[in-house]
């Protein structure tokens, strides 16, 4: 069947009406087609990034907002919105001086107390803010743009927490808000404007280039240097059928779509002015994630037993197709971060071991109870991956039930912690960039500390005293004799259970050149576009 844009976008704006975005009267100008840019990137459903960790929340921030330091292709930070900054020489207590230049969307300047409130609203909830919340004596303005941050004892990551996934700095009245309130106002200092008249959720977002901001003036490098916008206006455009978007990028509609379908690869590669690039050379790892607060999962028995039960080159194939894109991986950290390991890994058999799986929901008491796998359908890969997950499971006698949505939707139901009679869940599937897990204070997905933790909320004392000691090891060598020690835990108590690695790329018109790669997101800055 063919979909029409028209109806795509009728549909969108039906699926997309809960989104709230404020009305800005004002007039709008269209850049030429050489200075537009139309994107598919997922299905923008919040976009507040301390509300919300999806890729695409974090992609919108790193458009309209800016951050005190960002990280190099090779994790090294790099000050960005900071122009000086300095530290005691006990070690405790860093200042920093905001750069010239920084001022907010709606015309007032950017000051140290925006910054202040930032970074305490994001500490509240990010695993890296979390640690320095705990470690700071005192965070507070010094002058309209200075501010210093005051530690009980020294931590070395400082600038690395600050730099990854660090705060985005909003403005203080907006970063006064409650963590679990969404900010939506959606004015930031970045090099890109959000254009709310011309905001349509659930069809289409439009992005229109900052004219006052003032790039740092190093070369673009990852999340650091100079955000030179080299065009006027960015569409992001949410087409959730995946074959209208490959005939919108051939139609000359759109200009990327950031997850081609792998069935459509060859149609992509036989087209003259169409090219797959991997941007993330490091890749994904896809996982189950599970809900430890509800039955079965609450008993750890029943997380081992979807350890054993998943085969993993079954799930691949069924997702990714193509073998020369995927691989299996046991390591929590991944197959190629320096901290991979092998760690407790036994559980690990070509094609699974079933009647194991079986014996062990037997041993956790299993006794029929619905399990829910959230089925997110506007993302084949992992939609493909929840159907071979399902099918295992009821093959060794578990009720497995699909709950199908778009990626919206499973993003706004996993945060529910209730059980499935009252709209909770038991598993999604979702995938982490591989480089990320090594980055053990900043991954969201690492924590185990309950209700602080990521979704499935599960907890270890043990585990997190070990992830706590991170931040204070200064070796590479200790960090992987940490590492082992915190991945026999991980595998003894299953917080997730790994489906394989594999590495995605985006699909672009040949027109479109510049695109930047860093693990997880896709950045609007230094691309470009030539008729």
């Amino acid at each position: 069947m063919t979909i029409s844009r028209r109806e795509l976008i009728k549909a969108g704006l039906a699926a997309g009406a809960a989104l709230s975005v404020p009305s800005v009267l004002r007039a709008q100008t269209s850049p030429t087609p050489d200075r537009t840019v139309r994107m598919v990137i997922e299905n923008l459903s919040a976009l507040d990034p301390v509300v919300s960790t999806s890729d695409g929340t974090f992609t919108h921030a790193f458009a309209i907002y800016d951050t005190l330091f960002g990280v190099d292709f090779n994790f090294v930070p790099h000050p960005q919105m900071v122009g000086k900054w300095d530290i005691s020489d006990d070690k405790k207590t860093y200042a920093f001086e905001l750069r010239d230049g920084l001022g907010w969307h709606d015309g007032t300047p950017v000051t140290a107390a925006d910054c202040v409130a930032s970074i305490r609203r994001w500490g509240q909830v990010a695993p890296g803010g979390q640690l320095l919340m705990a470690r700071a004596k005192d965070i507070s303005k010094k002058g309209d743009r200075t501010f210093t941050i005051a530690l009980k004892e020294p931590l070395g990551v400082l600038l690395d927490i600050l730099a990854f996934q660090g705060p985005f700095i909003m403005r203080e009245k907006d970063a006064s808000l409650s963590p679990t309130e969404q900010v939506t106002g959606n004015i930031g200092s970045g090099p890109l404007k959000f254009n709310h008249a011309l905001a349509k959720p659930g069809a289409s977002f439009t992005y229109d280039r900052n004219d006052e901001y003032v790039p740092r003036s190093e070369p673009a490098d990852g999340l650091a240097g100079g955000k030179v916008m080299k065009v006027d206006r960015i569409i992001w455009e949410n087409i959730s059928d995946q074959q209208t978007a490959v005939a919108a990028l051939q139609a000359g509609e759109i200009d990327f779509i950031r997850s081609p379908p792998t069935d459509l690869f060859p149609v992509i590669e036989s087209d003259p002015n169409l090219e797959l690039q991997v941007l993330d050379k490091t890749g994904y790892d896809m996982f189950v994630r599970m809900n430890c607060l509800q039955k079965p999962f609450d008993n750890v028995k029943a997380r081992q037993a979807m350890l054993h039960l998943i085969d993993q080159e079954a799930v691949s194939r069924a997702a990714y197709s193509d073998p020369k894109y995927f691989r299996t991986v046991t390591s929590m950290f991944g197959n190629g971060t320096p901290v991979s390991n092998d760690e407790n890994t036994g559980w690990f058999k070509k094609g699974g071991d079933p009647e194991k799986a079986r014996e062990l929901f037997k041993e956790a008491g299993y006794a029929g109870e619905k399990v829910v796998i959230l089925q997110p359908t506007d993302w084949a890969e992992a939609s493909n991956a929840s159907q071979v997950v399902a099918a295992a499971l009821r093959k060794i006698g578990v009720n497995a039930e699909l709950a199908p949505s778009d990626w919206g939707g499973l993003a706004t139901r996993r945060a529910n912690k209730g059980p499935v009679e009252d709209g909770g869940w038991n598993i999604f599937i979702t995938t982490e960039p591989e480089a990320i897990l090594g980055a053990v204070i900043a991954d969201v997905t690492l924590p185990m500390n309950g209700e602080k933790a990521w979704f499935g909320w599960p907890q270890n004392d043990e585990y997190e005293a070990l992830r706590t000691k991170w931040a204070d090891v200064e070796t590479l060598e200790e960090r992987k004799v940490l590492a082992r020690k915190m991945q026999r835990i991980w595998w003894d108590y299953v917080p997730e259970v790994l489906l394989g690695q594999h590495v995605s790329p985006i699909a672009r018109r040949k027109t479109l050149t510049g695109l930047i790669g860093m693990p997880g997101l896709i950045l609007m800055w230094n691309m470009q576009k030539a008729i």
